[in-house]
């Protein structure tokens, strides 16, 4: 079992995972994610996604796709508040299988006021979904929030002192019944949320 402090990075690791014999791999796509903080207070999340075949293929137009070829090829920066809102927002397309692909960026500059918090999600798909822009930049910035709440120390907590820091209960690992919750954060051990006043089940 991988813990914190294994010293291997990204691409010294082997797939964990049962061994299958007698495969023959085809498609491969690397997804990946940076944060900066930058000197102005802001920070920068960028994400880069890379489609390519693992054996040639020839595609419907007839044309031979070599091993390797990135399909698509692209990257977005978007720079945060310490609010998680978007300041601006970058786009590059260096590959992509249509020659109108590049004007799916402009319409990601609608991104830009929205945060990166609850609904993120659902501000994506309002400004982008469709053939407002392009499947595999909506791809991209859906987890470019979850690398901004990685990288910003503070994003998780809650000014009320009472209130446990918001990635609390989202998951088993940190569920509030659990080990974890008990380890890191005993005074929240089985924690939960106070009924609002003036309000009834009824």
């Amino acid at each position: 079992m991988r813990q914190l402090n294994d010293s291997a990075g990204p691409e010294e690791s082997t797939m964990p995972l049962t061994e299958i014999p007698h495969r023959t791999p085809q498609h491969l796509r690397d997804v990946r994610y940076r944060s900066f903080e930058r000197p102005d207070g802001l920070w920068d999340i960028e994400g880069e996604l890379h489609d390519s075949k693992a054996v040639d293929r020839v595609l419907s137009s007839g044309q031979l796709l070599r091993a390797g070829t990135a399909i698509h090829h692209m990257w977005i920066r978007a720079t945060i508040n310490d609010a998680l809102q978007v300041q601006a927002i970058e786009v590059a397309m260096d590959s992509h299988p249509l020659g109108n692909c590049p004007e799916a960026a402009a319409a990601l500059q609608k991104m830009v006021g929205c945060h990166m918090g609850r609904g993120w999600r659902k501000s994506i798909q309002e400004h982008l979904g469709g053939v407002s822009s392009c499947t595999h930049l909506r791809e991209l910035l859906f987890n470019m929030a979850t690398a901004a709440f990685q990288s910003m120390p503070n994003v998780f907590a809650d000014g009320d002192p009472g209130q446990p820091p918001r990635h609390l209960g989202q998951c088993l690992g940190w569920d509030f019944d659990g080990p974890g919750v008990a380890a890191h954060y005993p005074q929240f051990v089985h924690w939960r949320p106070q009924p609002v006043a003036g309000k009834s089940g009824a």
